[in-house]
């Protein structure tokens, strides 16, 4: 049985390896060839999880003694293995964030509308806390006059003002 363990851990370790390097090589790739490098990576990483199952059967065929040994280089090599689906990730997002700059353009023009659209935008939330600002101080108004002319109102409440023309005079 721990010869079967070790079988799996030097294909885990040849196999973690390949993945390691190539995950390295994906940020400076582009087109076509990046494309299949991430199919491939993925496709590595999903052996790499089908052998912690097989190891993990096999802990589990381990006699009693030998388990707690056996379980924890599995537990490490869990820990290894998604420690590379992270560095996968974070591969994949820097290959996401040059498409996307690529589709969006990074030229001179580019940021000059950015610009303009980041001062309008300003503008819109200035314009925008302004009437908060107002339309609280309206409500605190509110219930101060509530407070002042004793309506029990309470700040959670809804303040509804009583119309009643006996009320009014």
């Amino acid at each position: 049985m721990s010869s079967d363990f070790e079988a799996y851990e030097q294909e885990f370790g040849t196999i973690t390896a390949e993945v390691t390097s190539k995950i390295g090589r994906i940020p400076k790739l582009s087109g076509e060839e990046k494309t299949q490098l991430v199919l491939n990576v993925d496709k590595q990483l999903e052996e790499v999880r089908e052998l912690l199952e097989q190891m993990d059967l096999e802990v589990r065929e381990v006699p009693i003694q030998s388990r707690p040994m056996y379980g924890g280089r599995l537990k490490s090599y869990q820990q290894e293995a998604d420690k590379l689906d992270q560095e996968f990730k974070r591969s994949r997002i820097a290959y996401s964030d040059e498409v996307r700059n690529e589709l969006l353009g990074d030229g001179a023009g580019s940021s000059e509308n950015q610009m303009i659209k980041l001062r309008e935008e300003r503008a819109f939330l200035l314009d925008n806390t302004e009437k908060l600002e107002r339309s609280s101080r309206r409500l605190e108004a509110g219930y101060q006059i509530a407070v002042e002319t004793g309506s029990p109102v309470s700040p959670g409440e809804a303040f509804t003002p009583n119309l009643d023309a006996s009320v009014v005079k």
